[in-house]
């Protein structure tokens, strides 16, 4: 993209199902904050869930190993390929753009769905992973910020393909244009929920790689791989529903299912210590060094058992959430009339507890990051050097432990991107907050 007033960017209003809502816009360049209002609007009026797709030019560099990619037979690239051919014919400007067949193309759902489809699994990311993703469609080679970009919706066309295909459009007088793409919609939330998700278990991994290269516990090292061992059935499950294939006992994913439950167990087990030792601690007063230690072992330490155990916690969390995406698809395709209910249903069954733990264990550190520490205990008045250097050090990372924790707020829009080669094929990213 250049930074041209004047850019193109096509901009299809999807629905997961039949609906009818009053003419928001019509042909006319919106702004992006005008495309924000009326998602919003959408997403209040109408019974099913509404989403917008823009087509974006692809960038120069795209980093695609932090996506899932899917050849040009997936049905999610099919029901892209779909969209746009028979879209497009009645939009020459949208034609325009995407004649080269390659492209990145941004799909947005609106708080209120991604509440429902979402909830728990995407959260905003920190500048940090935001630089490592694929904004690079909305700067240029110098990585100037372009926010010029005229948005153009994408007109009525015939109806194509049969109701929930992905090019079938819903219109009727007095309606606004909306393509019936609940497959596309569907698949896109499953791969980039999928994606995000991994990419929280490649995180968790690397830290507990890192934290027990200081420890000495085999368990911990035990728990650890079997967890991650469990990616390879998850991958390929996840693989085979994509190809809208049936799962198979050979898989092995009931023994990845089953080894990831005894982890959540362990680790509600252990938030359940966590919260009776700080219930324990006295109320407002000073608590030492060693007290605390003996609850949450190696907190006073850079690394520790206590955090190798928030991270494999975090571990089996962000497996989970791939599970029940797993599960969710492949209830939804057994049903294909009825897509998005049975979907968002499916998410919706195990994620609260999963919630309800992340919560949990974000109330830990927040409680521990509030603790005041005592001066080591004894008859001596004064205290050594480096007694006060070790509790100044302590103090500071303790109160780090509530930094970055994530509390359940207003929910966001939920964005998911995918980058569409000259083949048809596709790589999906990590959702993430829009």
């Amino acid at each position: 993209m250049t930074d041209d007033s004047k850019a193109i960017v096509p901009v299809w209003t999807l629905a997961t199902g039949d609906v009818r809502v009053p003419v928001l816009t019509g042909d006319e360049p919106m702004t992006p904050e005008r495309l924000a209002e009326l998602r919003g609007v959408l997403a209040a009026l109408a019974d099913a869930p509404i989403a917008t797709l823009e087509a974006h030019p692809l960038p120069e560099k795209v980093d695609r190993s932090r996506g899932i990619s899917l050849d040009a037979a997936s049905p999610l690239a099919q029901h892209l390929s779909q969209l746009i051919a028979q879209t497009t014919q009645g939009s020459s400007k949208a034609a325009a753009v995407t004649a080269s067949g390659e492209g990145l193309y941004r799909m947005v759902i609106p708080a209120k769905v991604a509440a429902q489809v979402a909830q728990g699994i995407v959260s905003p990311m920190g500048s940090k992973a935001v630089a490592g993703g694929v904004h690079g469609a909305f700067q240029d080679a110098t990585g100037k910020i372009v926010a010029q970009a005229t948005l153009v919706p994408v007109g009525q066309v015939a109806a194509a393909g049969a109701a929930g295909g992905a090019g079938a459009t819903a219109a009727v007088a007095g309606s606004v244009a909306l393509t019936v793409a609940a497959p596309l919609v569907l698949m896109a939330v499953a791969v980039g929920v999928s994606a995000h998700a991994d990419r929280q278990r490649q995180q968790a991994i690397e830290r507990i790689t890192e934290l027990l290269e200081q420890l000495t516990e085999d368990k911990l090292n035990d728990e650890r791989r079997e967890l991650d061992g469990c990616r390879f059935a998850i991958d390929k499950a996840t693989a085979i529903l994509l190809d809208q294939g049936k799962l198979g006992v050979s898989l092995g994913l009931d023994s990845a299912a089953h080894a990831i439950g005894k982890a959540l167990i362990d680790a509600d087990e252990r938030l359940g210590r966590w919260r009776d030792a700080l219930d324990k601690l006295p109320d407002g007063k000073p608590v030492e060094i060693a007290t605390l230690a003996k609850s949450f072992p190696g907190i006073d330490d850079h690394g520790g058992t206590f955090r190798t155990h928030l991270e494999i916690a975090a571990l089996a969390i962000a497996l989970q959430r791939r599970v029940i995406v797993l599960q969710a698809v492949e209830h939804a395709q057994s049903d294909p009339d009825n897509l998005f209910e049975n979907f968002t249903r499916e998410l919706k069954r195990d994620q609260q507890r999963l919630d309800e733990m992340e919560s949990g264990i974000a109330g830990v550190l927040v409680r521990l990051s509030a603790l005041e520490l005592a001066r080591p205990g004894g008859r001596r008045p004064v205290f050594t050097g480096n007694e006060v250097d070790r509790l100044m050090r302590v103090a500071h990372r303790i109160r780090r432990l509530g930094e970055g924790v994530t509390t359940t707020g207003r929910a966001a829009d939920v964005a998911i991107e995918i980058a569409r080669d000259k083949d048809g094929s596709v790589v999906v990213f990590p959702a993430l907050a829009a």
